[in-house]
């Protein structure tokens, strides 16, 4: 519909004016720091846990991937403004953007730069006939990723929508898991949909939580496109006029599934991904896969160290170097995970101090009881380390999920039993 028949509450000099300063750019980057639990799951992350981590190894990045905390290792991605995916770039601080996939119409005119103003039109013009507020935007000719975010009422009430831009690299791990369905123990959601378009792409539309433990009733709903080229558009938006802070102003976001395909999949978003500089420094082929420890094999491993009795309600899939359980015995349900590190032994320091208890054999190891996230939430850890930097570190939760509630009043293995599992010679078996 064309833009001149659209309702419309505010003048183009107020927004631009609004979002062509610095506000936004502060607003964003402090989102940037809120949205670190987006990554498919939610946790805030601990930045010594991360180092601790060894996140800059090669084998070890998938692990900040990961939905999931174990020993206080914070394995997520960064996520930007409704969820967009930041995956580490150049050293020069760029960004590759991921969301959903796409079947493209006729593209806008490539290597064209676009500045914040003509993304909030790109985006206006997309969405059905309905009222505008507050816009703000970044172009392609800035560090961090474009984007575009519209306040839009369509007569039911106000709702945030945001759209990102970037390139995921066509092959690689990220482009595969920007695409997929995330784990529900991992990061709880109503519902997901992942469909292969004729031209190759991928769509992902997700119909989630701002907040997965529901601690308000903020709906996040999205949809991530990602091109055979590697074109990243993705769109979120909200039951509510701001991602956070904001009252519910109604019940479900405006656009249905079918019509967060509609924006994704715009033909228009891939000129602008095709505008954004391409950082000379950027891989220009996927990386080999991790060589870690196969994560069926971890997942198998565990429940085989589990005592008897303990009856295993869900588990992890085949993603390398981690596992998790989620128990039942009798009392409610409790999250059980667990990280197998070869060659740790450069932050061995980092994660094993004074407190740690040293083996005959050399085999460091440390217990921690320590609140949770989530209120009433403890997390009870075991973590070792052998003499060549082999590390094995599980951790168990009184909930079966980071993001809800308690289920009972401690984990269903004790710190012994922790500990038991986390020495056991099964594990050096892996690799």
């Amino acid at each position: 519909m064309p833009v001149d028949d659209r309702d419309r509450d505010h003048d183009h000099d107020r927004y631009h004016d609004h979002h062509r300063g610095h506000d936004h750019e502060d607003r964003f980057e402090e989102r940037l720091g809120e949205a670190l639990h987006h990554a498919g799951g939610a946790y805030e992350t601990d930045r010594r846990a991360l180092v601790a981590a060894g996140e800059a190894r090669g084998q070890r990045l998938l692990l900040r991937r990961r939905a999931a905390v174990v020993g206080g290792v914070a394995s997520v991605a960064l996520v930007g403004l409704g969820g967009v995916l930041l995956v580490p770039g150049g050293d020069d601080g760029r960004q590759s953007v991921a969301t959903g996939a796409k079947t493209p119409v006729a593209s806008a005119a490539p290597n064209k730069s676009y500045t914040g103003d003509e993304l909030i039109g790109i985006l206006e013009k997309l969405l059905p006939r309905g009222k505008f507020g507050t816009a703000e935007a970044r172009g392609t000719d800035e560090q961090l990723p474009p984007y575009a975010q519209v306040v839009y009422n369509d007569g039911k009430g106000e709702a945030a929508i945001a759209v990102g831009l970037g390139r995921e690299l066509p092959g690689s791990e990220q482009a595969r898991q920007t695409v997929e369905c995330p784990d529900k123990v991992l990061a709880p959601y109503d519902r997901c949909a992942v469909t292969r378009l004729p031209d190759g792409s991928a769509l992902k539309i997700v119909q989630g939580y701002e907040y997965p433990d529901r601690r308000a009733d903020t709906k996040l709903w999205t949809a991530d496109l990602v091109t055979a080229k590697g074109q990243h558009v993705s769109v979120s938006e909200w039951n509510a006029a701001a991602e956070k802070g904001a009252p519910v102003s109604r019940a479900e976001p405006p656009l249905s599934p079918a019509r967060l395909k509609t924006l994704a999949t715009a033909g228009a978003w891939l000129g602008v991904v095709d505008a954004i500089p391409v950082d000379p420094k950027a891989p220009t082929a996927a990386a080999a896969q991790p060589s870690g420890v196969s994560g069926r094999a971890i997942g198998s491993t565990l429940v085989s160290l589990l005592p008897k009795g303990v009856k295993v309600v869900a588990k992890s899939g085949p993603d390398s170097g981690y596992g998790y359980a989620v128990l039942d015995d009798g009392k409610g349900r409790s999250l059980v995970q667990i990280n197998v590190q070869p060659n740790m032994s450069d932050v061995e320091h980092q994660l094993f101090g004074a407190d740690a208890e040293t083996l005959a054999d050399g085999t460091k190891v440390v217990t921690h009881k320590k609140p949770g996230e989530k209120g009433g939430v403890v997390m009870w850890t075991a973590d070792t380390i052998r003499t060549d930097g082999f590390r094995v570190v599980v951790s168990a939760f009184n909930s079966g999920s980071q993001e809800t509630a308690a289920t009972r009043t401690a984990p269903a293995l004790t710190t012994k039993q922790l500990r038991a599992i986390a020495l056991s010679a099964k594990w050096r078996g892996l690799g």
